[in-house]
């Protein structure tokens, strides 16, 4: 940002950026001439001088009751990408997979430093800011994007029932398994079988719902259920075949605090190695040739 973008961000006068430029108390960068503020740094900046009541959690909910960051903890939907990830690169951050919504209330509650999620908001077209907004209100919370990925049924291996749409799940009898109602996977398939004019009560849905991407497709691998909905990855991995029927997007939810600390920059620097885009490659599904791109930045 310039000195006058700054000036409006932090709605100060622009004067008073220049009295910070001189005291040296505000990150900044002079570039031929000109001096430019890193708006990442912006944030951070503001964060780190911010002031909490005794006993109330510090920046927003992104800081525990002592003053520490909250635990390294990636909460939320389960991405295989993102789970070999964390793995790989070393960051030392924790998976705790219980579905996107799940993942909103513990980053809330300050049990986590990210959470992944995939929310489709019909009202707006929209994936995960509506999402952020309802369960984070009034918290520091960036969303930064990991992936576009291709979700759609996982079906048996040929297709024995000649499911050709999600119509078809009705209208041929299958057996459905589903996720648990916290999972943005869940939330798409109820749109989904909306827009096909649909009920849920209407199919043969499987009691006890998957609890993971991987789970469901066990279900479909060892013939408990015909069909259900995940990415083509895991479909792919269980050589199941696969229809696809949307395509979505995979955010990170950060406080902006934490997105500074280690484990989350270590992450970051990963996904943008010759390793993970190799692998992300050998992924049926996925896009990430924005990764990293700030997608919503809360006020």
């Amino acid at each position: 940002m310039t000195t006058r973008e700054v000036a409006d961000y932090l709605r100060i006068k622009e004067r008073k950026v220049y009295d910070l430029l001189r005291e040296k108390r505000i990150p900044a960068t002079r570039v031929t001439g000109k001096w430019l503020f890193p708006k990442p740094l912006i944030d951070q900046w503001v964060a780190e001088g911010t002031e909490f009541p005794d006993g109330v959690p510090g920046a927003g909910g992104a800081m525990t009751l002592g003053g520490q960051p909250p635990p390294a903890v990636c909460a939320g939907s389960h991405d295989p990408l993102l789970e070999w990830s964390l793995r790989e690169s070393g960051c030392e951050l924790a998976m705790m997979p219980g579905g996107s919504l799940d993942g909103l209330e513990r980053l809330a509650a300050g049990d986590a430093m990210l959470s992944g999620l995939h929310v489709y908001d019909a009202d707006s077209d929209t994936y995960n800011q509506a999402a952020v907004q309802a369960a984070c209100p009034g918290l520091d919370v960036v969303l930064v994007e990991w992936a576009w990925r291709e979700q759609g049924l996982a079906l048996a291996p040929g297709n024995p029932l000649g499911i050709a749409s999600i119509a078809d799940l009705e209208s041929k009898k299958a057996r459905v398994c589903v996720r648990q109602p916290q999972a943005g996977a869940r939330i798409l398939f109820a749109h989904l079988i909306g827009q096909a004019g649909l009920e849920m009560e209407a199919l043969d849905v499987l009691e006890h719902p998957a609890m993971s991407e991987t789970d469901l497709s066990l279900a479909v691998q060892e013939g408990k259920a015909n069909a259900g909905l995940c990415v083509a990855s895991v479909a792919a991995q269980h050589r199941l075949d696969f229809l696809p029927l949307h395509r979505e997007r995979f955010d990170l939810a950060i406080h902006r605090r934490a997105y500074f600390e280690p484990p989350v920059q270590d992450l970051l620097a990963f996904a943008a190695s010759p390793a993970f885009l190799e692998r992300a490659k050998d992924m049926p599904g996925y896009d990430v040739s924005a990764l990293g791109r700030v997608v919503y930045n809360a006020p």
